[in-house]
């Protein structure tokens, strides 16, 4: 198949799907209402959702195909409204999704979120899910402590993502397959590390349509927001073309650089302030 006649794969991205969140973190907050519509929405348009470990079977094995409308469901950080809110509506239409979540606040509260003053956002419980891989929705890693991988030393990024594919193995005692990476941010360095310990995909994020070329451990998603239903069927159909030209692929490479070494310089100023 060449690139031109390719597949288009919208792999949808959700956080948290409440009524409920601060201004800093409404972004990444979808409404039940809205959530419900969506989904019967995919429903009403005969889409066919999988797994992201189902999607990457239809690239490594001869026997499994695309079906003619995919669409990949996934959500990040494993909060308790997925078990409470999203799982249900899932189940209405029997839909297949990835849940990848942070190890460290299962049990517990969102500790990470500071800057988006939601630290104590309620998490999933290790019973909630078991009972979620139980009612086959897909549980993959997005480390420990949810840390911006790419400013990382080498030891550190292998710790959080061994650490949180280990954890999810021993509870769910099955083989963890999918990784997402924090934030999105990923460095060569760190697609090696998420191959290397037996993971067999990646979901970043890059505000764009997959396709079946795409590098599987630099997989694109689209973030759905509190949007109109409009806006949510053009996101069904967004193609974002990668620039063939050399200068934009420059450009970009050396804006991700550029705020990289901002985040690392923030890192250091938290650290100090920390300790005095």
């Amino acid at each position: 198949m060449s690139r031109q006649s390719a597949k288009h794969i919208p792999i949808l991205m959700y956080h948290s799907i409440s009524d409920s969140s601060n201004p800093k973190f409404k972004r990444m907050t979808v409404l039940p209402a809205l959530f419900e519509r969506q989904m019967a929405y995919l429903f009403a348009q005969h889409y066919t959702p999988l797994t992201v470990t189902q999607l990457m079977q239809t690239r490594t094995e001869k026997e499994q195909h695309l079906p003619e409308r995919p669409v990949i469901i996934t959500f990040d950080d494993g909060f308790a409204d997925f078990f409470t809110i999203a799982l249900p509506i899932l189940k209405k239409y029997a839909f297949s999704a990835t849940l990848y979540i942070s190890t460290a606040f299962v049990n517990g509260q969102s500790r990470w979120m500071h800057r988006e003053n939601e630290t104590t956002r309620s998490m999933l419980t290790w019973e909630q899910i078991r009972e979620i891989h139980a009612s086959g929705i897909e549980c993959g890693a997005h480390t420990h402590t949810h840390p911006q991988l790419d400013i990382l030393s080498s030891m550190k990024s292998q710790q959080e993502i061994a650490q949180s594919k280990q954890i999810l193995e021993d509870h769910l005692e099955r083989e963890i397959l999918s990784f997402a990476y924090p934030y999105g941010y990923h460095t060569t360095r760190v697609q090696r590390q998420v191959r290397q310990l037996g993971f067999r995909s990646a979901c970043a994020v890059k505000y764009a349509m997959s396709t079946e070329h795409d590098d599987l451990f630099a997989l694109p998603r689209l973030i759905v927001e509190n949007m109109s239903d409009e806006a949510f069927i053009a996101l069904l159909t967004r193609h974002k073309p990668i620039p063939d030209a050399p200068m934009p692929r420059l450009y970009t490479q050396m804006r991700r650089f550029g705020w990289r070494q901002v985040r690392r310089g923030s890192l250091a100023i938290e650290r100090r302030v920390s300790y005095q």
